[in-house]
């Protein structure tokens, strides 16, 4: 089978790992990296042995695959582009910065037969990986991303930057439409919000209480799922998965036996993962893992999150 072309649009902190990936995958033939700066592109491409480009209109219609890691605000037009040009795009989170523009390249994917992929890398974590959704049925979830000050995505608010992961995995395991959202959060070390608690009330009754802050003093990761007489947890950050479970014995009267089972999973490659789900979604003709949908759902959520802070932040 011959190799897919690809190419990565956006080489700067996160990009220049996708051209890694895609450079180094058997069934991937990196033909190009773009970037707007052009000692960023020359200087990846020049490790990579391919081309450096600053503008990508040489590659319309050139290539099969790109993957799209440039400011999100450039998203929908480049996504757009390759799109109408028959190549199958994988767009880094958030998928577009309005659900008009989500929309829109949904629809174009479908019309030309081509496949839209996000780039949640926590979908591909080793020990969500291992979790079977579908014996999952949480009534509360609990999480907490937080981390410290990076200002490389300060573009964006902590909900678009952070949080989003952890709303695109809840309506994943939740699968149910949101009946409501409460939302509070403030600024701290940016002029957007820095920290924010939601809660999340689903129409099956399930509820989410999710934290994200990235003006912390530690990186975490981590969610808990409660069901009838099982609590799962999963920190993300090291890999780590367990199951609190209730045993047929007791403990003592009336307080059930618990019986815990641990995961722990190798350093794996989550982001080589996402791409080798991308070419084999498109080499076989599946549905991506991540899907246009998927991404859609996500940032009609952070969106709705990031109106009601606006409404409460106080000036």
């Amino acid at each position: 089978m011959s190799k897919i072309k690809t190419a990565v649009l956006g080489v700067g902190y996160l990009g220049k790992f996708h051209a890694d990936k895609y450079a180094e995958l058997p069934n991937s033939e990196l033909i190009a990296v773009v970037d707007a700066n052009e000692n960023t592109a020359k200087a990846i491409s020049e490790k990579l042995g391919v081309e450096g480009l600053t503008d990508y209109s040489s590659l319309l219609g050139n290539v099969d695959a790109v993957s799209i890691a440039a400011p999100t605000t450039l998203h929908y037009q480049i996504a757009k582009d390759f799109l109408r040009h028959g190549s199958h795009v994988l767009i880094e989170k958030p998928i577009t910065v309005t659900l008009q523009e989500a929309d829109e390249l949904i629809k174009l994917a479908k019309a030309r037969n081509r496949l839209i992929q996000v780039g949640f890398l926590e979908r591909f974590n080793a020990a969500i990986l291992d979790l079977d959704t579908n014996k999952v049925k949480p009534l509360f979830i609990e999480s907490h991303r937080l981390a410290p000050f990076n200002p490389r995505a300060t573009d964006v608010n902590v909900i678009l930057d952070l949080m989003i992961h952890d709303i695109d995995i809840i309506l994943n395991i939740v699968d149910s439409d949101v009946k409501s959202i409460a939302a509070s959060g403030t600024p701290v070390l940016t002029s957007s919000t820095d920290i924010a608690n939601v809660r999340i009330e689903f129409e099956n009754g399930a509820v989410a209480n999710v934290t994200a802050s990235r003006a912390s003093m530690k990186t975490e990761r981590k969610m808990r799922l409660f069901q009838p007489d099982s609590c799962v947890t999963i920190d993300f950050h090291n890999r780590v998965m367990n199951v609190y479970s209730k045993g047929d014995k007791e403990m003592f009267p009336g307080i059930p036996e618990i019986i815990t089972k641990e995961s722990v999973y190798e350093n794996n490659d989550a982001l080589k993962a996402e791409i080798i789900a991308f070419l084999d979604s498109i080499e076989n003709n599946k549905p991506a893992v991540v899907s246009g949908e998927d991404g859609r759902k996500a940032l009609a959520t952070a969106i709705e999150i990031s109106s009601l802070l606006n409404q409460s932040i106080i000036k």
